[in-house]
């Protein structure tokens, strides 16, 4: 495998990208410029999702960080297949065995091979450095959060049926277009088995990201993914460092737009000459 660097662009139009539980759930913003914030944790969690519902029936496509899994459990299962009993919060004493626990662990969940996990819990089955991570995306400009005052008609209890109306809050972005950057790392592929195929289903998820991830704070429709560029290297090396391909993607509001409402008012451009040539460019969604 090759290493490859990519951009990732996706907009959202009156929703919630990614609430901060800390600022009661208001979307993440970069107090110092107003930029808005999404999360690496929140992008895995969706492509996680996408994986989950279109290939988890596959050999080799569970996945590990999955709603209410117990995670003991699954480990349970890697020390299961090799006929060992696991000790309180040790590894195997012999180095073959705790290799094998982990190998097995990226053979049967995607999410483990593709981002890695630490899996040092009650029962260890030690730790793996993912060959694909994420940046957090930031918003092409300052974002504007709404408030907006909602209400419940339906009461909790028969001794609340006199009651007025149940008032809550609900906020959201009018419209951003968010960028986030990706890199996979073709040395640390080899060590978790992360394939070919599952590259391709990386790009495949992050090109769906969104398709599956209706809700109350994000609509139908509401985040799009937009863009997606791949520089796809000659080698295992590479062939420029990161932040030169990654800084040769530039995403801009379009002339005589004031207010930025939908994607057509912004562009996206790609600096061919900052490209080295024996880099490929892939362009996706």
């Amino acid at each position: 495998m090759n290493r490859h660097d990519f951009v990732y662009v996706f907009d959202v139009k009156d929703a919630n990208p990614n609430g901060d539980p800390d600022a009661g759930n208001l979307p993440r913003i970069d107090p110092e410029t107003g930029h808005g914030l999404v999360t690496d944790v929140c992008l895995k969690r969706k492509v996680r999702n996408y994986v989950a519902l279109t290939r988890d029936a596959k050999p080799g496509h569970r996945i590990y960080f999955g709603e209410k899994a117990v995670l003991n459990r699954l480990h349970e299962e890697a020390y299961e297949a090799l006929g060992e009993k696991p000790e309180k919060k040790k590894l195997p004493k012999d180095v073959e065995k705790a290799r094998e626990l982990t190998r097995f662990m990226c053979r049967n969940f995607w999410d483990i091979r593709t981002f890695g996990a630490v899996m040092t819990t009650e029962v260890n089955c030690g730790q793996v450095r993912g060959p694909v991570q994420l940046s957090f995306a930031r918003s092409v400009e300052p974002i504007v959060t709404l408030e907006h005052a909602i209400t419940r008609s339906s009461v909790t209890n028969e001794r609340d049926l006199e009651k007025e109306r149940t008032m809550g809050r609900k906020f959201t972005v009018p419209y951003a277009v968010y960028v986030t950057h990706g890199f996979v790392n073709p040395f640390l592929a080899e060590q978790t088995g992360f394939s070919d195929g599952d590259l391709e289903l990386l790009w495949e998820a992050l090109a769906n990201a969104f398709q599956f991830d209706q809700s109350a704070a994000r609509p139908a429709g509401s985040m799009t993914a937009r863009k997606l560029v791949i520089f796809q290297h000659p080698n295992g090396l590479g062939a420029a460092p990161s932040h030169v391909l990654l800084d040769a993607v530039i995403v801009r509001r379009r002339n005589g737009v004031e207010v930025p409402r939908s994607f057509g008012d912004y562009e996206v451009v790609i600096d061919r000459q900052a490209v080295p040539s024996d880099v490929k460019v892939i362009e996706k969604v």
